[in-house]
């Protein structure tokens, strides 16, 4: 059974584990893969007696025992639906390998629809998250069949959007809470998130999420660097292989929206036809954020943008021109279409933090400036993996009630002494950043292995500290996250952090700030401080972190300005 937060994510992203009344009946289906397992399927359809395009939906959440109310539109202009169990859940036989399974699956089942006498061959994909994920994975294989794809939240490597970040630290809020709510033992009830994201070694915290061992979480252990294994399975890899149209959507504050537009980007320098949109929206794109507003603008369309993607596409029909990108401008909350990503206007421009006395906590003197700092000075911190900089909104994911997500007052962090904070002055004008963040620091640490993070922040006139977005390092992964490398304590090592994607207006008034920390949990796992093998240690260490400023060590973030 699907928590209610689940069933409300995907009424926004494509299919309702639920029923609904309509006039459609759903005809069961029973499809063949090639290895003799069968997997179970709904089929809905207008009318018996003619071919029609057809909209699939694959999914590991339990399809439809009726039509969905947001798939009705398309029923009644004349699709066919079908809504599958992946293999491995619910009515569906085998083993349940996402991280291996889904691209033959998905071209098996493509090609044995294009075969039904209701078929007229041309097929279409949608959903979102995981309904997305196999979108991709079924247009690697180039079936003739599949003429577009539309992804929403969705991404497109198994390794930087679902285990770990683009520093090569575990996203294990995210993957725990998905574990323990789609893949537990039956009639196993899961403890406190908190109990099962806080055991130490990470290898034991499947079975106390799930009840039950996951091959899918110690797979992931097992590789915590980006080798192979992660490249054998990725679409990030492979991206040069598809050759259909797709028209992909993604949220500021979701999990996926970095590899959503680096994805974007690809296809577009490759000659594929593109689209993308970028809300102001978390994981859910109908939830909304508790206390925060974007305005009525920030709502869009998506079920419209849907149908004239498929008409065009499976039935030949005129839509409107679409832009390649559209963007939703945070701060002005307007929309704005562009040609590429990232933006050829911006101009990377660097912000340095200063300090004197020392920039920890927001009682500490840090600045932020556009100049660099004419005299070194050393900004120090104690990290405690005991009592890590707990996760305070952000992109991430799945359920808000119990690992709340999107823009947040970050007053509560920026209160602690292990949080560095360095602050614009006010400014003068309004100030555009929209494209990848990156921070440039120099730092050094007394253990072998440690993490470092930063967040960008907008303040508000009145005090709010709302987070944009926000990254982390695993020191291991400075030079590369093929071949980790463990630091020499004390040593000045050089280290960029990706903060990630957002676009955002800095109004006049607002000013800028800047936290460097050494943790965000359990948006992301700690480090131990040990340089010991991930996830099987119990026991961590107190690490004392330094960041170094001055003209030596000019330590600073890099912010894509637009000019106005």
């Amino acid at each position: 059974m699907l928590r209610p937060w689940v069933v409300g994510l995907w009424i926004c992203l494509g299919v309702v584990p639920q029923a609904s009344s309509n006039s459609a009946v759903a005809e069961p289906l029973r499809i063949p893969m090639r290895d003799g397992v069968l997997l179970a399927a709904h089929l809905f359809r207008p009318t018996q007696a003619q071919r029609l395009p057809v909209l699939l939906l694959r999914t590991p959440y339990g399809k439809s025992r009726s039509l969905p109310p947001n798939l009705k539109p398309f029923f009644e202009n004349g699709y066919a639906i079908v809504i599958q169990d992946v293999r491995g859940r619910y009515d569906s036989q085998g083993v349940f390998d996402p991280l291996g399974q889904e691209p033959q699956d998905g071209d098996d089942t493509l090609r044995w629809i294009a075969k039904q006498p209701w078929s007229n061959g041309n097929i279409g994909m949608l959903g979102g998250s995981y309904l997305g994920i196999v979108q991709w994975k079924a247009a690697l294989t180039g079936n003739p069949h599949l003429k577009c794809i539309f992804p929403v939240v969705s991404g497109y490597d198994d390794y930087f959007d679902r285990f770990y970040s683009t520093g090569g630290a575990m996203r294990l809020g995210h993957r725990l809470m998905w574990l323990a709510a789609n893949l537990r033992a039956p009639a196993y009830a899961p403890p406190n998130f908190w109990v099962y994201v806080t055991h130490l070694p990470l290898r034991e915290a499947d079975r106390l999420a799930t009840g039950q061992g996951s091959e899918l979480f110690q797979t992931a252990l097992d590789h915590p660097s980006y080798d192979e294994f992660w490249k054998s399975v990725s679409t990030k890899q492979q991206l040069a292989r598809i050759n259909i149209p797709v028209f992909s959507v993604g949220g500021w504050y979701d999990t996926f929206v970095q590899s959503d537009l680096e994805a974007f980007a690809e296809l577009r320098r490759l000659g594929r036809e593109v689209h993308t949109m970028i809300g102001p929206w978390p994981h859910n794109m109908s939830a909304g954020f508790e206390k925060f507003d974007f305005g009525p603008e920030s709502r869009a369309p998506i079920s419209k943008y849907q149908m004239q993607w498929f008409d065009r596409h499976l039935r030949g029909r005129e839509s409107p021109p679409l832009p390649p990108l559209r963007l939703f401008v945070m701060g002005v909350n307007k929309w704005r279409e562009e040609q590429q990503w990232p933006l050829a206007r911006a101009v990377p421009t660097a912000f340095y933090f200063h300090s004197r006395k020392g920039a920890n906590s927001l009682a500490g003197d840090g600045r932020l400036m556009r100049r660099p700092p004419q005299r070194s000075h050393q900004d120090r911190f104690t990290y405690d993996p005991n009592n890590p900089v707990p996760t305070q909104g952000g992109a991430t994911c799945c359920n808000p009630k119990v690992f709340p997500w999107g823009p947040q007052d970050q007053t509560p962090v920026e209160n602690r002494r292990d949080v560095l904070v360095y602050t614009s002055p006010e400014l003068d004008h309004d100030l555009e950043v929209t494209g990848p963040i990156k921070a440039s620091l120099f730092v050094s640490t007394t253990a072998r292995d440690t993490d470092f993070t930063a967040k960008l922040v907008d303040v508000y006139p009145d005090g709010r500290a709302i987070n944009l977005t926000d990254g982390i390092l695993r020191l291991r992964y400075r030079d590369s996250l093929e071949k980790p490398v463990l630091a020499e304590p004390g040593k000045i090592y050089p280290i960029t952090i990706d903060v990630g994607v957002t676009s955002n207006v800095f109004r006049a008034g607002h000013r800028i700030r800047v936290e460097i920390s050494s943790s965000n949990f359990p948006r992301f796992d700690r480090n131990l401080n040990t340089g010991g093998i991930h996830g099987s240690e119990s026991t961590g260490r107190i690490a004392e972190q330094t960041l170094y400023l001055g003209p030596s060590h000019p330590s600073h973030i890099l912010l894509p300005l637009i000019p106005q």
